[in-house]
């Protein structure tokens, strides 16, 4: 795959997740504007989420069934758009949300995107690839912030949505332009009906469901911390606008790009260890985080563990998924990320409601008790005995993986 479409997947990825993370630079003028109280702002980003799993249940196994990936792509892109618009637009709360929701369904573009790139990479350059397209997923949630709280600034949360609106339409008429063909599927329904059935079968794999809780838990210390932080932010001591506050996406955004060889660690068999040391990591970054009331440094320090530690792990979990299931990627990513939705959503549901009872040291506990818990999970799962098949999914460079060079050849140099 060349450097421009993958950069371009990079930006699809980065525009469809800011669709549901842009909300939380601005969720108490939001919020006001939309009559929410403070204790429930923070359902705007939860409202997206459950969207999102809706899309990853219902619509990611079209990625495996839809041979024209790239009009999928697009048709996701333009979807997403309306519920955008409808946002933008909206007078009163529950038009916001249903607009949230709608754009989180098609988020779940997201997926179809680094299964296409997963699927059209020859298994040496697969960690690679997807650790260069999910890195745009990164830049999204983070540089979302820093554009959110600028647009906010100067004309209000709403032309926030508007421009996402502009720019997913402009990217599904360029995916249609530059991305190569693909044809199309005669037995796409029934092909849909069987991937959808057989997602429950996922669920009772070891490698799997482990790799997946400790996608909850890290999604979920990860949306409390991105969720919540604003609040203190814009509060005593601090008292910064939404346009201060957006720029600590900058800060995650180093952190974020510095785990991007964590797909070449994949690569070379290392994703089991190098997941127990992020997450060790993860643990140590709310430490940081906690200081908050007493000194921004030490917040942008911990924001950059945190970040760091959050895109090395979640590389990691991708790569050893999607190396061990070849032919189902696009069901094997959407039924993890519902582990990631429900993360996410819980850490912006509770991180709310924990700091108005007990301010950010709470949330800050609360951030570290889910890291913890992923944690647990890792080391639980890596003192337990494992099957043959579980130790050779755990390699990057597997025979698994190498078998299907020829076969993923052809697609391959599709795009090449």
């Amino acid at each position: 795959m060349d450097v421009w479409r993958r950069l371009l997947l990079a930006v699809v990825c980065g525009v469809a997740v800011a669709t549901i993370y842009s909300a939380q630079p601005v969720l108490q003028p939001m919020g006001h504007d939309l009559g929410l109280p403070p204790e429930i702002a923070g359902w705007i980003v939860s409202t997206s989420q459950f969207g999102y799993l809706t899309g990853l249940v219902l619509l990611v196994p079209l990625g495996d069934v839809v041979a024209d990936k790239r009009r999928l792509i697009a048709v996701h892109l333009a979807s997403a758009a309306v519920g955008l618009i409808l946002t933008a637009s909206a007078s009163a709360a529950w038009v916001a949300f249903v607009g949230l929701a709608a754009a989180g369904v098609f988020a779940v573009v997201v997926q179809i995107t680094v299964a296409y790139a997963a699927s059209v990479s020859l298994p040496a350059e697969r960690g690679r690839n997807i650790g260069v397209v999910t890195s745009g997923v990164v830049v999204g949630i983070l540089g979302a912030r820093v554009v959110t709280g600028a647009l906010a600034d100067v004309w209000g949360w709403r032309s926030v949505y508007a421009v996402l609106a502009v720019l997913s339409l402009g990217l599904a008429a360029l995916v249609l332009a530059v991305l190569p063909s693909e044809g199309r599927s005669d037995e796409a329904m029934a092909g849909y009906r069987q991937a959808v059935t057989s997602l429950s079968r996922l669920f009772g794999q070891r490698l799997f469901l482990t790799r997946g809780l400790i996608a909850f838990f890290l999604f979920a210390s990860f949306g409390t911390l991105w969720s919540g932080v604003s609040l203190p932010l814009a509060g005593t001591p601090w008292h910064l606008s939404e346009t201060q506050i957006g720029l600590f996406g900058i800060v995650g955004l180093a952190g974020a790009l510095g785990a991007a060889r964590a797909g070449r660690w994949a690569d070379a068999g290392r994703a089991a260890p190098v997941t127990g040391l992020a997450l060790t990591l993860l643990i140590l970054s709310w430490a940081a985080i906690s200081q908050l009331p007493w000194s921004l440094w030490l917040l942008v320090l911990g924001i950059v563990l945190l970040d760091f530690a959050v895109q090395a792990v979640h590389v990691s979990n991708q790569h050893l998924l999607t190396a061990t299931h070849p032919n189902r990627i696009s069901s094997v990513i959407g039924s993890y990320m519902v582990f990631y939705s429900l993360g996410s959503a819980l850490g912006a549901a509770t991180t709310t409601a924990v700091f108005s009872a007990h301010g950010w040291a709470g949330s800050s506990l609360l951030g570290a008790g889910f890291a913890a818990c992923a944690l647990i999970v890792w080391a639980a799962d890596r003192q337990l005995p494992r099957r043959s098949e579980n130790l050779r999914s755990e390699k990057a460079g597997t025979r698994q993986a190498q078998a299907e060079t020829e076969a993923a050849g052809h697609a391959g140099q599709v795009v090449n």
